[in-house]
Protein backbone atom coordinates (compact mmCIF):
# COMPACT_ATOMS: atom_id res chain seq x y z
CA UNK A 1 0.00 0.00 0.00
CA UNK A 2 1.14 3.51 -0.69
CA UNK A 3 2.37 5.60 2.21
CA UNK A 4 2.28 9.34 2.66
CA UNK A 5 5.75 10.81 2.44
CA UNK A 6 7.26 11.76 5.80
CA UNK A 7 6.74 15.38 6.71
CA UNK A 8 9.74 17.60 6.25
CA UNK A 9 11.19 19.28 9.35
CA UNK A 10 10.97 22.50 7.32
CA UNK A 11 7.33 22.11 6.43
CA UNK A 12 4.99 24.94 7.50
CA UNK A 13 3.05 24.41 10.76
CA UNK A 14 -0.65 23.83 10.58
CA UNK A 15 -2.98 26.80 10.94
CA UNK A 16 -4.06 25.55 14.38
CA UNK A 17 -0.45 25.44 15.58
CA UNK A 18 0.14 28.92 14.17
CA UNK A 19 -2.96 30.31 15.89
CA UNK A 20 -1.90 28.77 19.20
CA UNK A 21 1.60 30.21 18.90
CA UNK A 22 0.22 33.62 18.02
CA UNK A 23 -2.16 33.51 20.98
CA UNK A 24 0.67 32.54 23.34
CA UNK A 25 2.82 35.37 22.00
CA UNK A 26 0.04 37.91 22.47
CA UNK A 27 -0.64 36.69 26.02
CA UNK A 28 3.06 36.93 26.89
CA UNK A 29 3.25 40.39 25.36
CA UNK A 30 0.24 41.62 27.31
CA UNK A 31 1.62 40.13 30.51
CA UNK A 32 4.98 41.84 29.98
CA UNK A 33 3.25 45.12 29.17
CA UNK A 34 1.17 44.88 32.35
CA UNK A 35 4.28 44.08 34.39
CA UNK A 36 6.13 47.03 32.84
CA UNK A 37 3.25 49.38 33.64
CA UNK A 38 3.07 48.06 37.20
CA UNK A 39 6.81 48.52 37.80
CA UNK A 40 7.53 51.67 35.79
CA UNK A 41 4.15 53.31 35.54
CA UNK A 42 3.78 52.77 31.80
CA UNK A 43 3.51 56.49 31.18
CA UNK A 44 5.45 59.55 30.21
CA UNK A 45 5.66 62.53 32.54
CA UNK A 46 5.45 66.05 31.18
CA UNK A 47 8.05 68.47 32.51
CA UNK A 48 8.15 72.18 31.68
CA UNK A 49 11.55 73.83 32.10
CA UNK A 50 11.46 77.58 32.63
CA UNK A 51 13.81 80.36 33.67
CA UNK A 52 15.16 83.68 32.50
CA UNK A 53 17.13 83.94 29.27
CA UNK A 54 20.74 82.76 29.49
CA UNK A 55 20.02 80.58 32.53
CA UNK A 56 21.18 77.45 30.66
CA UNK A 57 17.87 75.69 30.01
CA UNK A 58 18.64 74.47 26.50
CA UNK A 59 22.12 73.32 27.50
CA UNK A 60 20.53 71.33 30.34
CA UNK A 61 17.88 69.83 28.03
CA UNK A 62 20.43 68.48 25.58
CA UNK A 63 22.85 67.41 28.29
CA UNK A 64 20.00 65.25 29.61
CA UNK A 65 18.85 64.13 26.15
CA UNK A 66 22.20 63.54 24.44
CA UNK A 67 24.60 63.36 27.36
CA UNK A 68 26.75 66.09 25.87
CA UNK A 69 27.07 69.86 25.54
CA UNK A 70 26.00 71.30 22.21
CA UNK A 71 26.16 74.78 20.75
CA UNK A 72 22.85 76.53 21.43
CA UNK A 73 21.05 79.69 20.42
CA UNK A 74 18.49 81.63 22.48
CA UNK A 75 15.25 79.64 22.36
CA UNK A 76 12.46 81.28 20.39
CA UNK A 77 9.29 79.50 21.43
CA UNK A 78 10.19 76.06 22.76
CA UNK A 79 12.26 72.92 22.36
CA UNK A 80 10.91 69.52 23.35
CA UNK A 81 12.75 66.23 23.75
CA UNK A 82 12.11 62.87 25.37
CA UNK A 83 14.48 62.09 28.22
CA UNK A 84 14.64 58.60 29.71
CA UNK A 85 16.21 58.30 33.15
CA UNK A 86 16.11 55.21 35.37
CA UNK A 87 13.41 53.66 33.19
CA UNK A 88 11.20 56.72 33.55
CA UNK A 89 10.28 58.69 30.43
CA UNK A 90 9.98 62.45 30.56
CA UNK A 91 8.69 64.76 27.86
CA UNK A 92 10.74 67.87 28.62
CA UNK A 93 9.66 71.26 27.28
CA UNK A 94 12.35 73.96 27.27
CA UNK A 95 10.61 77.34 27.11
CA UNK A 96 12.23 80.56 25.91
CA UNK A 97 13.15 82.96 28.71
CA UNK A 98 13.10 86.39 27.09
CA UNK A 99 10.59 88.82 28.57
CA UNK A 100 8.05 88.59 25.72
CA UNK A 101 8.31 84.78 25.70
CA UNK A 102 7.77 84.45 29.45
CA UNK A 103 4.30 85.86 28.91
CA UNK A 104 3.25 82.70 27.04
CA UNK A 105 4.70 80.10 29.42
CA UNK A 106 1.21 79.42 30.74
CA UNK A 107 0.11 78.01 27.38
CA UNK A 108 2.45 75.04 28.01
CA UNK A 109 1.37 74.28 31.57
CA UNK A 110 -1.64 72.06 30.85
CA UNK A 111 -0.91 68.49 31.93
CA UNK A 112 2.52 69.26 33.40
CA UNK A 113 3.59 66.89 36.16
CA UNK A 114 6.66 68.88 37.16
CA UNK A 115 8.24 72.29 36.69
CA UNK A 116 12.00 72.78 36.49
CA UNK A 117 13.00 76.36 37.26
CA UNK A 118 16.55 77.00 36.07
CA UNK A 119 18.35 79.81 37.87
CA UNK A 120 21.53 81.49 36.64
CA UNK A 121 23.50 81.49 39.89
CA UNK A 122 25.71 84.28 38.54
CA UNK A 123 22.83 86.65 37.77
CA UNK A 124 22.33 88.47 41.06
CA UNK A 125 20.85 91.55 39.38
CA UNK A 126 17.81 89.68 38.08
CA UNK A 127 17.13 87.26 40.91
CA UNK A 128 14.12 89.39 41.86
CA UNK A 129 12.63 88.65 38.43
CA UNK A 130 13.08 84.94 39.05
CA UNK A 131 11.23 85.35 42.34
CA UNK A 132 8.36 87.07 40.53
CA UNK A 133 8.14 84.31 37.93
CA UNK A 134 8.22 81.68 40.67
CA UNK A 135 5.34 83.41 42.45
CA UNK A 136 3.30 83.27 39.24
CA UNK A 137 4.15 79.58 38.79
CA UNK A 138 3.13 78.57 42.31
CA UNK A 139 -0.17 80.44 41.97
CA UNK A 140 -1.07 78.90 38.61
CA UNK A 141 -4.07 76.60 38.91
CA UNK A 142 -2.85 74.20 36.20
CA UNK A 143 0.34 73.58 38.19
CA UNK A 144 -1.31 73.11 41.57
CA UNK A 145 -0.21 69.47 41.81
CA UNK A 146 3.10 69.78 39.94
CA UNK A 147 6.42 69.06 41.63
CA UNK A 148 8.91 71.95 41.60
CA UNK A 149 12.63 71.45 41.02
CA UNK A 150 14.89 74.51 41.18
CA UNK A 151 18.21 73.98 39.39
CA UNK A 152 20.86 76.39 40.68
CA UNK A 153 22.95 76.36 37.50
CA UNK A 154 26.52 77.56 36.87
CA UNK A 155 27.83 76.40 40.23
CA UNK A 156 31.18 75.84 38.52
CA UNK A 157 31.60 79.61 38.12
CA UNK A 158 33.50 81.60 40.73
CA UNK A 159 31.22 83.93 42.67
CA UNK A 160 28.04 81.95 42.00
CA UNK A 161 25.22 82.24 44.50
CA UNK A 162 24.93 79.15 46.65
CA UNK A 163 21.81 77.02 46.82
CA UNK A 164 21.19 78.43 50.30
CA UNK A 165 21.36 82.02 48.99
CA UNK A 166 18.99 81.24 46.13
CA UNK A 167 16.59 79.50 48.51
CA UNK A 168 16.47 82.68 50.60
CA UNK A 169 16.13 85.01 47.59
CA UNK A 170 13.25 82.94 46.20
CA UNK A 171 11.63 82.43 49.62
CA UNK A 172 11.28 78.74 48.84
CA UNK A 173 10.53 77.79 52.43
CA UNK A 174 7.31 79.80 52.25
CA UNK A 175 6.05 77.53 49.45
CA UNK A 176 3.65 75.17 51.18
CA UNK A 177 1.62 74.22 48.09
CA UNK A 178 4.16 72.19 46.11
CA UNK A 179 6.71 69.51 46.76
CA UNK A 180 9.99 71.29 45.98
CA UNK A 181 13.71 70.73 45.88
CA UNK A 182 16.69 72.92 45.03
CA UNK A 183 19.62 71.22 43.31
CA UNK A 184 23.03 72.86 42.70
CA UNK A 185 24.25 71.97 39.22
CA UNK A 186 26.53 72.75 36.32
CA UNK A 187 25.06 72.20 32.87
CA UNK A 188 28.44 72.37 31.14
CA UNK A 189 30.00 69.81 33.48
CA UNK A 190 26.86 67.70 33.77
CA UNK A 191 26.96 67.77 37.56
CA UNK A 192 23.78 67.70 39.62
CA UNK A 193 21.38 67.29 36.70
CA UNK A 194 20.59 63.61 37.09
CA UNK A 195 20.31 64.00 40.84
CA UNK A 196 17.55 66.49 40.10
CA UNK A 197 15.84 64.05 37.74
CA UNK A 198 16.11 61.37 40.44
CA UNK A 199 14.16 63.62 42.77
CA UNK A 200 11.45 64.29 40.17
CA UNK A 201 11.09 60.58 39.35
CA UNK A 202 10.90 59.63 43.03
CA UNK A 203 8.41 62.40 43.83
CA UNK A 204 6.09 61.62 40.92
CA UNK A 205 6.15 57.87 41.55
CA UNK A 206 5.18 58.43 45.18
CA UNK A 207 2.20 60.56 44.08
CA UNK A 208 0.68 57.75 41.99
Amino acid sequence: PSRAPPSSPCSAPSSSHFSLALTNTLVMGLAFSSLYQWVFGGREYKVVMVGLDNAGKTTILYRLHLGDVISTQPTVGSNVEEVTHRNVRFQVWDLGGQDKLRKVWTTYYCGANAVVLVVDSMDRERIHLVREELAAITCNEELRSAALLVLANKQDCEGAMTAVEITEHLKLHSNKEHAWQIQPCSATQGKGLFEGMDWIAHTLRNKR
